[in-house]
């Protein structure tokens, strides 16, 4: 039991100190090569903390189990805004920039209501439409590099070579996906020798496994006040999920939506308008205190209809 709990700490403290060194590193390359944290947020970093998702999904579609694939992806994106983007805004309220206005919170959705579309009228997603996918996917990572005007404000930020923030980024990112799954399994095996029942330990623990980088990076990024970063992974993170995890995986195995209830993507979908809310609502433009409150009353309401229907 102490040998469990002296793991869970570890694991622990490489996620918090992976996600410092992924952040660093991050800001580094965007002040190095003039754009946006936000781009920055949305590629590099999105890409590095959905991988724990791109294993999980793609192994269950090569083993033909499509549930694993399309729910793993569709739990992710909710615990995404929901409870991680909430906690983020709610440690330190995110801006919202123009260009997420017209184009990354609208692509978001839309991507968001394409999957549910596809998935619930044509009974899953076919390799056809998971090439579809991966073609849309490029695009908007291109579109993004090129209509990147970097007008953010810079954020301060000790100076590195290119070198260096490289070095970050890959160990912070070694460092978040060894230190997650090290607070993951060891996290279950305490919860089962205390008594606590399969059902809960599903809900919680293996279900925020998968989204424990995102999670540790967007803290990181809302303590050191780079809210863009943190609103690019999510954003990101997302997109990364549907368009390009779903999509690889429905090109080697068509996708079944059979087990994803109308709970789901109503959520889902809800999720999404809370941020849509957000920036087009207000003087401010930004995700405050008051949306993040709302976006962590949802998932908790969510994750108490899952205990009850598990």
């Amino acid at each position: 039991m102490i040998v469990t709990l002296l793991l869970i700490l570890l694991g622990l403290a490489l996620v918090v100190f992976g996600a410092d060194f992924l952040v660093d590193g991050a800001s580094a390359i965007a002040r190095r090569f003039g754009v946006s944290e936000f781009v920055i947020g949305l590629t590099i970093v999105g890409f590095g903390t959905s991988m724990p998702e791109m294993v999980v999904s793609v192994t269950g579609a090569l083993e033909g189990n499509a549930d694993i694939s399309v729910g793993n992806v569709v739990g992710s994106n909710i615990m995404n805004v929901l409870l991680i983007l909430g906690l983020t805004a709610l440690i330190s309220p995110i801006a919202i920039s123009a260009q997420n206005l017209r184009r990354d919170i609208p692509v978001t959705l839309g991507v968001t209501l394409l999957m549910l579309g596809l998935g619930w009228t044509g009974g899953g997603l076919s390799r056809i439409e998971g090439v579809l996918f991966l073609l849309l996917f490029a695009g908007y990572i291109f579109w993004s590099f090129k209509a990147d005007s970097a007008d953010t404000e810079e954020a301060p930020g000790k100076s590195r070579s290119l070198f260096m923030a490289i070095l970050l980024v890959l160990g912070g990112l070694v460092a978040l996906t060894a230190g997650g799954r090290l607070f993951v399994d060891n996290a279950v095996d305490f919860a089962r020798n205390v008594g606590v029942s399969d059902k809960f330990i599903a809900v919680t623990l293996l279900a925020g496994g998968t989204s424990m980088p995102e999670l540790a990076t967007c803290i990181v990024a809302a303590v050191k006040k780079r809210g863009q970063l943190a609103l690019g992974n999510v954003l990101g993170s997302n997109v990364f999920n549907i368009l390009l995890i779903l999509g690889l995986s429905a090109t080697i195995m068509p996708l079944s939506f059979a087990g994803v209830q109308w709970m789901d993507g109503a959520i889902l979908v809800l999720s999404m308008l809370l941020v849509a809310f957000s920036a087009w609502t207000g003087r401010n433009h930004k995700v405050d205190r008051f949306d993040a409150a709302l976006m962590l009353a949802a998932e908790a309401a969510y994750l108490a209809w899952l205990g009850m229907t598990l």
